[in-house]
């Protein structure tokens, strides 16, 4: 059987038995067979440069990762009712990076688990069930987060919808907002109108990069002046950090704190156990106490002992290779090459990125910053069919998303931009 053909037959086989409409990458869908460090392969034997998985955040079969995995499944690993210091070890060893007053976690099997709790746990502080987010999310696939995702809104729903409000994200290239003016003022409208109609108003929940929403330039201490809004109106900040934390920034392990903001709750999941399906919601010990006595919640698998067995090796490769250091020098590297890009390709219209999420945004026109959605989806598949693999993201789905494994090094950069250079120069800029 060719290539080709085994690939339609895999095509054909995952509609037949996960159901029509299951998405895939890329035109031409890739099978992945093997991974290593920053790179992919397929069954065709075919090397994929990944830009793009932050789920094998220390590199795809990190050694470190597999030998952590390996000892604990070959010693134990059971449900979390039973003893285990493991997963309190971990726990230890993740809120120590954050705020002292951030110092108690519930561990889940992924960031829509977490991103449901924190809800659950907003509820519980205020009494209230209003909660606000941004207009172009997304914040996972449970029947409640899932209302709050607004790049994939559910057509049926549970009638949650009542108790959702939503604000503009900031848009660094078409709205520039330094000071966060504008989103303040969208969150004093929204936070009074949920108050007026008796909803009233529970937490914010926000990606401290607005990664999906395009990652914009936003400055230092941007976040500060939103979290004294949702503090005074009496609410909870959730910080959804899936995406955005351990080290991606380059100069801070989390995004709020580059941001210059304290979260009562911090979610994440994706890379921290570098595939092992790992969540987590990190709050501070009065606002657990009141979730724990208020709501029943446990979970069989989440915190299990090969689970934090890798995630804490995660955390240990990450120190032993510097990876935050990493991502700030490789970072500001592709920045600087991006912009070089965008001197001689007229469809790039603004570059941006912090650490190791950078990207572009395609238009038409510069005058217009008119959104190059089609152009995007034909630029990410020729990049596939050269052996590089990224996506789009944004309002108007025409932003490049570069986010690879920490381990990105300035020659996997030079690739990357040199191979994006190519198929600039050669994909027709057409609506």
């Amino acid at each position: 059987m060719t290539a080709e053909a085994s690939t339609q037959a895999l095509i054909e086989r995952r509609a037949r038995l996960l159901g029509p409409n299951v998405s895939t990458f890329y035109d031409d869908p890739v099978h992945i067979v093997r991974g290593e460090g920053v790179w992919l392969w397929d069954a065709a034997g075919r090397k994929y440069l990944d830009c793009y998985n932050n789920v094998p955040h220390v590199g795809h079969c990190n050694p470190r990762v597999v030998e952590a995995i390996h000892a604990q499944a070959s010693t134990l690993n059971t449900h979390t009712r039973y003893l285990h210091e493991g997963m309190l070890d971990y726990i230890e060893r993740l809120t120590a990076t954050m705020d002292e007053s951030l110092s108690t976690a519930i561990l889940t099997c992924t960031g829509s688990e977490a991103n449901d709790i924190a809800l659950r746990m907003a509820e519980g502080a205020t009494g209230k069930r209003g909660i606000i987010a941004t207009d172009a999310t997304y914040h996972g696939n449970t029947a409640l987060v899932s209302q709050l995702s607004r790049s994939n809104v559910p057509e049926l729903g549970f009638g949650l919808e009542q108790f959702f409000r939503f604000i503009p994200a900031p848009d660094s290239y078409r709205n520039p907002d330094p000071d966060a003016a504008s989103l303040v003022a969208a969150l004093e409208r929204e936070i009074a109108a949920l108050e007026a109609d008796g909803t009233g108003f529970a937490a914010l929940l926000i990606c401290p990069m607005f990664l999906n929403e395009g990652f914009p330039d936003i400055p230092d201490g941007w976040l500060k002046p939103v979290a004294e809004v949702v503090r005074k109106a009496g609410g909870v900040l959730i910080c959804d950090e899936v995406q955005s934390g351990f080290g991606r920034t380059g100069t801070h392990f989390w995004a709020h704190q580059k941001l210059d903001a304290v979260p009562d709750i911090v979610t994440m999941g994706k890379p921290m156990a570098n595939g092992h399906p790992v969540g987590a919601v990190v709050t501070t010990p009065e606002m657990m106490a009141t979730f724990r006595t208020g709501f029943r919640y446990f979970n069989t698998f989440g915190g299990n002992p090969v689970s934090c067995a890798a995630a804490m090796a995660v955390l240990d490769e990450m120190d032993a290779a510097d990876l935050m250091t990493n991502a700030a020098t490789v970072g500001a590297y592709a920045r600087t090459q991006m912009e070089g890009l965008a001197q001689k390709h007229t469809a790039i219209g603004n570059v941006r990125g912090m650490g190791l999420v950078f990207g572009a945004e395609m238009v038409l026109d510069h005058a217009a910053k008119t959104p190059a959605t089609a152009f995007t989806d034909r630029v990410i598949n020729a990049m596939r069919e050269r052996g590089i693999l990224l996506s789009k993201l944004g309002r108007h789905r025409n932003t490049l998303k570069i986010r690879p494994p920490m381990p990105f090094s300035m020659a996997n950069v030079d690739h990357l931009i040199s191979t994006l250079d190519e198929v600039l120069a050669q994909t027709p800029l057409e609506p």
